[in-house]
């Protein structure tokens, strides 16, 4: 999201430019007016074709929709989790719904777009370093039966 509001930013600001370089061929230096239009007008160009074959936005609005479906599973899972500490379930049916789980994570994985290294490397920071979204081994443990304790 914030990568398109750049990218449309300076849409605008090299419009304005090659737009003005223009007007300069007319009422002052024609061909330095004409070169800097020129220039700007072949980036702008290009940055137009980028956009045109990248609608960032809709990748924007896909990785959103996919973090909500993750967000989803995770919450099915805890609940899942708190099943097996409670002896709600059978171990068949919590298995059975674990399994089930698995399947529906993969074909979110497999529709969400991919990404790059350096949104990766972000996401991993809050993770690791703000804890964002995850438990420590002894919040784990406290849903698990004793059977399945790290300790």
């Amino acid at each position: 999201q914030k990568k398109l509001g750049c990218m449309k930013n300076l849409q605008l600001v090299l419009l304005a430019i090659t737009t003005g370089s223009f007007i300069t061929t007319v009422v002052g230096d024609a061909k330095t007016g004409a070169i800097i239009g020129s220039v700007l007008s072949a980036i702008l160009l290009f940055l137009n074709s980028y956009l045109k074959d990248y609608d960032l936005g809709s990748i924007a609005q896909k990785h959103r929709q996919a973090a909500g479906d993750m967000w989803l599973i995770r919450e099915r899972y805890l609940s899942l989790l708190t099943d097996l500490k409670m002896q709600t379930k059978s171990i068949e049916e919590i298995l059975k719904e674990r399994d089930a789980l698995m399947i529906e994570l993969s074909a979110i994985y497999i529709g969400a777009p991919s990404t790059n290294y350096k949104a990766y490397s972000m996401a991993q920071k809050a993770l690791k370093e703000l804890e964002d979204m995850t438990f420590s081994d002894e919040e784990i443990d406290k849903f698990l039966p004793t059977e399945l304790k790290r300790k």
